[in-house]
């Protein structure tokens, strides 16, 4: 269904990185969206208060919270299109993050509410009036709800949103939530025990999981996150991809909302080439990120020496020295200064986040170890942080 409505509301409805038609598939899906949504409201509402089941009246308002967020998304990701401005440079697409955070705010509030209610129906139980087609319409919510999920999952992936995948795990734990009414309503014939009251908070329950993964999923991107492993594999390939570049380091992703990313890099180039031929591959190379990634990119350009084989010699060293000192170190920018009395090696090493060595006892073990390789060496060396 999905697929059909985008081929006839979407121009070009295969160009997941153009920021309109990422704008027009949130719209849509949050549109489409609220409608189902309303409509499984209207049934469990109805059907829930004719049974007198709490339960089913509980998930019924979960679904109609699901509509509100589906509003809220749909302001996402209109305000997240606009165009950037002299006071927003960046333009607004981290508002869908924003979005899905109020989203989030929404869940919990609907679980706490659901929760009340709940405890109060286990201290004063009424009875719940069981029919087959209050089971028929949660039952009908349950495919519905493995519908949505498939849809927003995949379209989700395809545009990279992360308030639609929060809102694809919703469905799946609304899924869980209506199963778990249905269950309810089977069993409270047969015991004394106040199930509906129990069930309407297991499903709050589920509601407040629901809500703790979406936060998790967009807290993360506005508080900055690494880039994704195969993001950070793509730009090293497109980058080496460009001769003469020999390896890239300094990599920092600034994420300012989907398919807005801003990329600075390092690239290492011989020392020897025509400093005018190089610039001219870097800009080459920024053309290429930016055509394949839909970003922007920096280029700082990192002359290599290859031609002096006692650099080599220290370099080789360093790459056996490294994970002696401790796991995940790298190091890059590496020169020499000769001198009468001794030669400086002037290096950064990058220093996981898990280490548990200081920068400056690292720093110490790596001359020490150094030194016993080269006793005329002294080591200059940067500790940086990671950025991927």
């Amino acid at each position: 269904m999905i697929r059909l409505l985008a081929k006839l509301f979407i121009k070009n409805p295969e160009d997941y990185t153009n920021p309109e038609v990422r704008e027009k598939y949130g719209v849509l899906c949050g549109g489409f969206g609220i409608f189902l949504n309303v409509v499984m409201f209207a049934l469990k509402f109805i059907f829930g208060t004719i049974s007198g089941s709490i339960a089913m009246v509980a998930d019924a308002f979960n679904n109609l919270s699901d509509a509100g967020s589906s509003i809220v998304s749909i302001f996402g990701f209109k305000l997240a299109g606009r165009k950037p401005d002299p006071e927003h440079p960046f333009g607004f697409g981290r508002i869908e993050y924003i979005s899905g955070l109020i989203i989030t705010f929404l869940i919990f509030l609907m679980g706490f509410e659901l929760m009340t209610s709940s405890i109060d129906a286990i201290r004063n139980p009424e009875p719940v009036e069981g029919g087959l087609i209050p089971l028929i319409v949660m039952g009908a919510a349950i495919l519905i709800k493995f519908y949505m999920f498939v849809y927003n999952n995949g379209v989700a992936k395809k545009i990279s949103s992360v308030s639609m995948a929060a809102t694809a795990k919703d469905s799946l734990s609304d899924m869980i939530s209506t199963a778990v009414v249905i269950v309810s309503t089977l069993v409270a014939p047969y015991t004394d025990l106040p199930v509906d009251g129990i069930a309407g908070v297991v499903v709050a329950l589920f509601i407040f999981l629901a809500g703790w993964e979406s936060a998790k999923e967009t807290v993360s991107p506005l508080l900055g996150q690494p880039p994704e492993k195969e993001l950070v594999d793509k730009i090293r390939e497109i980058m080496l991809s460009h001769e003469p570049i020999m390896d890239i380091h300094d990599l920092v992703v600034h994420d300012y909302g989907p398919g807005r990313l801003m990329i600075s890099v390092h690239a290492e180039v011989p020392g020897d080439r025509n400093v005018f031929d190089l610039h001219e591959v870097m800009d080459d190379a920024e053309v290429d990120l930016k055509k394949k990634l839909n970003c922007h990119a920096t280029i700082h350009m990192d002359p290599v020496d290859t031609q002096n084989p006692r650099l080599a010699e220290c370099k080789a060293a360093l790459s056996e020295i490294m994970p002696t000192v401790a796991p995940g170190l790298s190091f890059h920018d590496v020169r020499m200064v000769p001198g009468k009395m001794h030669t400086n090696l002037i290096f950064d090493v990058v220093r996981p986040h898990d280490c548990t060595l200081t920068k400056a006892k690292l720093a110490d073990e790596i001359r020490h170890q150094v030194k016993v390789c080269f006793s005329d060496v002294l080591c200059v060396i940067s500790i940086d942080d990671p950025y991927v």
